[in-house]
């Protein structure tokens, strides 16, 4: 089937895939950034590309880290989704970690204009064990915030997503849509989040 991608952005997302991630908090921002013209890579952290969700849901990837040319420095952001127990895989997998350490302190001071981080539901807690949300506002789900807290983050427990320099967190599936817009917007501009949000029937 052809696809329906329009390229409308030089920016390049990446989402890591682990097995036992929630599906939607990967999927809905992936179907916004698509909408909105931006590449888009789903990569599996491990070897096989058919990825099993925290609900039993398989995603095929269209990357691997392990592949022999697989570069993060090729992408613009980086996007962790929760689940159980995909964030614990995630924050095992040595070559993200360092990525992660990486693209914070390359984009730090640049906003959305240079490297960028994303995580919602429980990976903001990788972000936060790795010192990265030190002294900045940051969300994650109700009950991953004490380690936000644990690891001197300002903790934002009402926002759905809270975006602080080059780092952006969200609460969890049901706050996915708008981390997906937000990521337009940071991505490619306010007109293509606000084009998108009409389209899907945002209401709010």
């Amino acid at each position: 089937m052809e696809s329906k991608f329009k390229k409308s952005c030089n920016r390049r997302v990446a989402i890591f895939f682990a097995e036992g991630l929630e599906e939607v908090e990967a999927l809905a921002p992936a179907n916004i950034l698509f909408r909105a013209g931006v590449p888009c890579d789903l990569v599996a952290i491990g070897p096989d590309l058919l990825v099993q969700s925290s609900h039993d849901i398989y995603v095929r990837c269209d990357r691997s880290i392990t592949d022999a040319d697989f570069d993060f420095d090729e992408y613009d952001l980086l996007f962790l989704p929760g689940g159980m127990p995909g964030t614990l895989k995630l924050k095992a997998c040595k070559s993200l970690r360092a990525a992660l350490l990486r693209f914070a302190e390359a984009g730090r001071g640049e906003g959305s204009a240079g490297k960028q981080l994303a995580a919602i539901c429980a990976a903001p807690s990788i972000l936060a064990e790795l010192g990265l949300l030190e002294g900045k506002r940051a969300t994650a789900n109700p009950g991953f915030q004490d380690v936000l807290s644990e690891h001197a983050a300002q903790v934002c427990a009402d926002e759905p997503v809270v975006e602080d320099d080059n780092i952006i967190t969200s609460q969890g599936m049901g706050t996915a849509v708008d981390l997906g817009l937000v990521l337009v917007r940071r991505l490619c501009g306010k007109e293509a989040a606000e084009r998108v949000k009409s389209e899907i029937v945002v209401l709010h």
